[in-house]
């Protein structure tokens, strides 16, 4: 939910808001405000969830917890501060960037040079780059540039246009739960990617408000890629590093309370989206 509620805080805020001309703004305004709401409601279901578990105390693991010392995971205090300047200089920027001129794309570059600027060891930086998620990137932009220019995504735009007969009530629907349910076993990121192009030719040819469908797209693909642990990156990365740590989590245990939630978020996201537009 805190991901979807930004343009940042989700890589596929990031491909909607970039590729449709959308500010950090614009996002906190709709997107946050549907994410607010949500919370509001996420939060006693899980506790709901979660009751029987909260009530068992393991006070020696709560001591131990109490006895760490912060200040002690830091070894280089100059480099911190270094690294928090950088990070807040990138979170201005990004807040910004509707004012200042500069993509969002942009902003991560300017980040990252900054970082390799003031690293004395750039090139075991660059070594740490996962290389293999970025080519993986370039090949998906490619090949949905080729869908787009081949027809195929016109083709599920007219597929989509058909169904719901212009309707812009039923292109909502239809819109966010087709994003919800395929980026639940797809990763949101190439879905929102694949899109974003048919969400723009819905908008020319059916002459429905391109906004509302981003809106619309930004919360199915966010939400319903929380359902699985394959769904989003932050899952993929949660679920390993809690196997690695000796906690894992098995595809049952986590669609049996992430799911419902999924539903119930795609669900509100819906009606905010249908009364507020």
């Amino acid at each position: 939910l805190g991901g979807a509620a930004t343009m940042s805080g989700d890589p596929p805020n990031i491909i909607i808001g970039t590729a449709l001309g959308l500010s950090f703004g614009d996002f906190l305004r709709n997107t946050g405000l549907i994410a607010l709401v949500s919370m509001v409601v996420i939060v006693p279901y899980f506790y709901f969830c979660f009751r029987k578990d909260m009530k068992q105390v393991d006070e020696a693991a709560r001591q131990r917890a109490m006895a760490l010392e912060p200040r002690e995971c830091i070894p280089n205090l100059r480099k911190f501060f270094v690294s928090v300047g950088i990070f807040l200089l990138t979170v201005v920027l990004l807040v910004t960037h509707a004012m200042t001129g500069l993509t969002v794309a942009m902003v991560g570059v300017i980040a990252a040079v900054l970082t390799l600027a003031t690293n004395k060891t750039p090139l075991r930086l660059l070594q740490r780059v996962d290389w293999q998620t970025i080519l993986f990137f370039l090949g998906l932009f490619v090949t949905v540039s080729g869908l787009e220019q081949t027809g195929v995504l016109m083709a599920m735009a007219n597929g989509i246009a058909n169904i719901t007969g212009g309707n812009l009530t039923i292109m909502v629907i239809v819109v966010i739960w087709l994003s919800a349910v395929a980026s639940a076993f797809v990763d949101n990121i190439p879905f929102a990617a694949t899109m974003v192009p048919v969400i723009t030719s819905l908008s020319s040819t059916m002459g429905v408000d391109l906004n509302t469908l981003a809106w619309t797209l930004s919360m199915g693909t966010d939400i319903g890629g929380s359902a699985t642990p394959i769904g989003a990156s932050a899952n993929v990365a949660g679920t390993a590093i809690a196997a690695r740590e000796g906690h894992p989590i098995s595809w049952g245990r986590y669609c049996k309370y992430s799911a419902p939630a999924a539903v119930i978020v795609v669900a509100i996201s819906m009606a905010i989206i249908l009364l507020r537009y």
